[in-house]
């Protein structure tokens, strides 16, 4: 199972965006994660629309934009003509997650949905099959730089089992929160084949290519 790195822009300096972001790329990044937050179903606010497109613009990378906010319905196709190439959305925000996941394909994307450390994965096992992907939150979502909650590793290997169940094969299975190189040989051997890292990338102290490097590398060493 190839395992794919995601940098998360969360964490990036805002001030040098671009250049953050093409760094991540040249030192191997696969996607480029945009984490957006509304301060009403997470506690903070981040970004929107315009630095989706931004940040479009800086490579050419799959952007994966994960939507931690109220109401995504209503947001969905601005974040594609944006340029994201998935879109995922929270299940605890979602009353009618099926259609959901349609109205992102139907705008031109790729589908995920998340669920909170506290939704039990099971909640989304009639929309499993129609998954593009499935973001296992590892920390509470709203902030950077939280410590990995050790109980998900347990949560992970079930979704990665839901998923083979529902014929989801091919779907990724993304973890985001309190990952680093120490962290990877556990979600990696639970089933985990996206890693979303923000502080573990851009606050690195040896810099963004050694983070990569080092993230890339713990994962080769499960994959093996």
């Amino acid at each position: 199972m190839s395992v794919l790195i995601a940098p998360s822009i969360l964490s990036a300096d805002f001030g040098r965006l671009a250049e953050d972001v093409a760094r991540a790329e040249a030192a191997g990044a696969d996607w480029i994660h945009v984490d957006v937050m509304d301060g009403h179903f997470v506690p903070n606010i981040t970004i929107g629309p315009a630095v989706t497109s931004a940040v479009r613009k800086a490579t050419s990378l799959p952007v994966d934009v994960h939507l931690m906010i109220e109401d995504p319905e209503r947001y969905i196709q601005d974040f594609v003509d944006a340029g994201a190439h998935r879109v995922t959305v929270h299940q605890e925000t979602c009353p009618h997650l099926h259609r959901t996941l349609q109205q992102i394909r139907e705008a031109g994307a790729l589908n995920g949905v998340a669920l909170n450390p506290s939704t039990p994965v099971e909640s989304i096992f009639d929309v499993a099959g129609d998954l593009d992907l499935l973001l296992v939150m590892t920390v509470n979502p709203g902030f950077g730089g939280q410590a990995y909650i050790p109980a998900m590793t347990d949560k992970i290997a079930r979704a990665r089992q839901l998923l083979i169940r529902r014929g989801a094969t091919e779907a990724a299975l993304q973890v985001d929160g309190g990952i680093d190189a120490g962290r990877v040989p556990e979600v990696v051997a639970a089933g985990a084949n996206v890693l979303v890292a923000g502080s573990a990338v851009f606050r690195h102290p040896a810099g963004v290519e050694e983070a990569i490097r080092a993230l890339k590398a713990s994962g080769a060493s499960v994959d093996s």
